[in-house]
């Protein structure tokens, strides 16, 4: 089986180089818990050794010497400028890991179909060059965008969809049409041989609705806060809570869950795991 690095080097060693390539992958995300980190470390240590494929060993690990890396990285954004992720990264990572992001990462803008037919002015959607004082009034209909741009670039390629909390609370998008495209993209998927990544916030949607995307998608990335208050430092905890090829390593080696932690040297990493007793 082709497996795609996660970039996180502690858990690829674990599930033997990373998810099945042709998954579609839910990040499921407490708010700053994790889910953004792991996206912007993932892309930019598998960016990093697409330039200097000597150093996968040391930024990926040797279990991932026979994973398959994406030809391409797409970001896709509704809500987000292109311009204030790369604020965010710089922020919060070393120079590298924005200087790789910033030069090869592909950033695809969906903003102005996102925000047409609302009350929010064209111009805080795109650039300052239009007068009107309402959206885009256009026909263009999102998820068809979304659709037709996956199905030109998913291929062989690892595509971010930040996030599918956007579509969800968007009042002009069918939350029952885009649970139907979810499910078709993971039969797609299989075709592309990639990895679609989706981010998705807890505690925005209903229970059911967030129960049917899980049940849409391969696999599901939990990102959650430790619950107890015993420690003067909040910490961070990843959880794999459904992928049927990788549930059976954990289970092998007794593991309940990853501890986590976000330096700006390191980005997104795991620093230990909790065994089942």
């Amino acid at each position: 089986m082709k497996k795609i690095p996660t970039g996180v080097s502690d858990l690829d060693a674990i599930i033997k180089g990373g998810v099945p390539a042709g998954s579609v992958v839910l990040l499921f995300t407490e708010i700053g818990a994790g889910g953004l980190e792991y996206v912007y470390t993932s892309s930019a240590k598998i960016l990093k050794v697409k330039e200097e494929p000597r150093d996968i060993s040391a930024v990926l690990g040797d279990v991932c010497r026979s994973s398959v890396l994406p030809e391409e990285i797409f970001y896709i954004t509704f809500s987000r400028a292109k311009e204030d992720i790369l604020d965010e990264i710089s922020a919060s990572f070393n120079q590298d890991y924005y200087d790789i992001i910033v030069n090869d990462l592909e950033f695809k803008d969906f903003s102005q179909e996102f925000f047409q037919r609302t009350m929010v002015p064209s111009g805080w959607s795109r650039e300052p060059s239009s007068n009107d004082l309402f959206s885009d009034t256009s026909d263009s209909d999102l998820l068809e965008e979304l659709v037709h741009f996956l199905d030109n670039n998913a291929e062989d390629n690892m595509v971010v969809i930040d996030s599918i909390t956007d579509l969800l609370t968007n009042s002009s998008i069918d939350e029952n049409k885009l649970v139907t495209i979810i499910k078709g993209m993971r039969r797609a998927s299989k075709r592309w041989g990639g990895v679609v990544y989706l981010l998705l916030s807890k505690g925005i949607v209903e229970k059911s609705l967030e129960y049917q995307i899980i049940d849409s998608v391969d696999g599901v990335f939990s990102f959650q806060w430790s619950k107890t208050s015993r420690s003067s430092q909040r910490q961070r905890y990843l959880l794999v809570d459904k992928f049927m090829s990788v549930l059976p390593h954990l289970k092998r080696e007794k593991i309940a869950r990853f501890t986590a932690e976000v330096t700006d040297y390191q980005g997104y990493t795991v620093i230990n795991y909790q065994k089942i007793r």
